[in-house]
């Protein structure tokens, strides 16, 4: 049950960023039991399964905050839409879809983010269509089939366009419906154990999709049971008109009301933040679900993400939905939210190590797992990526993080997750990722039939 690491570059993302030219990881059945420079100790490789790491960066394993994955099944659609007319051209397809047809697609989304080196999958979903069976049991399948550690989301949309909101009336649900529907996804598939392989949380759409009274009641049921809050939050220019006209405020000001800023709240995208929201989300301890390339996709803009750290924000990285960023790859995203970051404050304003910590420790503090993912150090869950970047692609650069930070995303050599080995040499371990891909390209053709 023990690995040992070795003659590997390891950015830790502890505190001090401390990192080792040729170091060592040493993991004991789910957890890190030492991490340093040089050759591992004598009484900790007795028996172990030893890893070259030779030519390889290692770090910590990649936490995707914001995902959708049942929109693997919905890519290439819309393609030149921003947000609200995009999502007014997918909700009829997404209305149609049913536990079998999601488990089919997010094995593939999540296949997809395991050989871009994310370990915890923050999932988002929010339509439940009449008789459409246990989709949340179906995501949470899939999720252990690959091996990867999932934070699931029982979201709901109960204001249909009847109501003045986006969606339409037949993919909503009711009040009561969500919220009981809500409780009852927590007492079967939550667990709080520290090395939870499944978690969940009650997460609203957004603003334009569900009522105030949803909303409010959400998180007085998700602090009733201890379980976290998500939604969409200050993604458009669009949403913050909608709030503006049919509250009188702005989306931050709109969730402040409802009870919706605080430590276990994290919200997708905060893409238009002036500076007094800034401060509200620093002050309360809210987390952002920081989606580059969905946000430039749908032409949302680009999120202060510089200015939400320096005010003390927690901040993670996220893919969000494949149809809204077609590559489903949290390892680039890294590169991603690193351009576009110096694209509006400048070269200097933000760095690789930045963008790592975003990916990694930034998202296990968003998801409430600060102490237990996040970083390599002693004592934390297994759960950690090996880049190879002694190939044609990177071999000689000068720094080895930036390989992942700048340079096309390395790939994959392995991936531990909970210490077991879900992605060697670029395939998955424990699933057929050629049954998956097959799997969920007929589920696809399927979707689009019935639409």
């Amino acid at each position: 049950m023990r690995t040992v690491i070795e003659n590997a570059f390891i950015a830790t993302v502890d505190a001090m960023d401390t990192e080792h030219d040729r170091g060592h990881v040493v993991i004991d059945g789910t957890r890190i039991v030492a991490v340093g420079e040089g050759e591992a100790p004598a009484d900790l490789t007795e028996g172990a399964t030893r890893v070259d790491g030779t030519g390889h960066l290692v770090t910590p394993g990649l936490v995707n905050t914001h995902h959708h994955l049942y929109q693997w099944l919905t890519r290439g659609i819309a393609q030149d839409s921003i947000l609200f007319d995009w999502l007014v051209a997918l909700y009829p397809s997404w209305s149609r879809i049913d536990e079998d047809l999601v488990r089919d697609g997010a094995a593939g989304a999540m296949a997809v983010l395991a050989r871009s080196g994310t370990t915890t999958v923050g999932d988002h979903h929010y339509v439940f269509p009449e008789n459409s069976g246990d989709i949340l049991g179906g995501i949470i399948e899939s999720a252990s089939d690959i091996g990867l550690r999932l934070h699931a989301t029982r979201g709901s949309m109960d204001l249909g366009r009847s109501q003045g909101g986006l969606p339409p009336d037949f993919a909503v649900e009711t009040t009561d419906a969500a919220l009981q529907a809500s409780a009852d996804a927590v007492a079967r598939y939550h667990d709080a154990a520290f090395d939870s392989m499944v978690r969940v949380a009650i997460a609203p759409c957004s603003p334009f999709s569900v009522t105030p009274d949803l909303l409010r009641e959400s998180a007085t049921l998700a602090r009733s049971l201890g379980v976290r809050l998500h939604s969409h939050g200050a993604e458009t220019v669009e949403e913050e008109a909608f709030c503006l006209d049919k509250f009188g405020m702005s989306p931050t000001d709109y969730f402040e009301s409802l009870g919706w800023l605080g430590d276990d709240v994290w919200l997708a995208h905060c893409v238009h933040l002036d500076e007094n929201a800034i401060n509200k989300f620093a002050a309360t301890g809210t987390g952002v679900a920081h989606c580059p390339s969905s946000n430039a996709r749908l032409a949302a803009g680009t999120a202060p993400i510089v200015e939400l750290l320096r005010a003390g924000a927690p901040v993670g990285l996220g893919v969000d939905g494949a149809a809204s960023n077609e590559s489903g790859q949290l390892g680039t995203e890294v590169r991603n939210a690193l351009l576009m970051q110096r694209l509006r404050y400048g070269a200097d304003a933000f760095s690789g190590r930045d963008a790592l910590r975003l990916a990694t420790m930034g998202g296990a503090r968003v998801l409430g797992r600060q102490d237990e993912l996040g970083s390599l150090e002693p004592g934390k869950l297994a759960d950690l990526a090996m880049w190879r970047i002694d190939g044609v692609e990177h071999a000689g650069i000068a720094d080895p993080l930036a390989a992942l930070t700048l340079g096309a995303m390395p790939p994959v050599s392995k991936l531990f997750v909970n210490g077991s080995v879900v992605v060697s040499d670029g395939d998955l371990v424990q699933a057929d990722q050629g049954e998956i891909a097959r799997s969920a390209a007929a589920a696809a053709r399927e979707l689009a039939g019935r639409s």
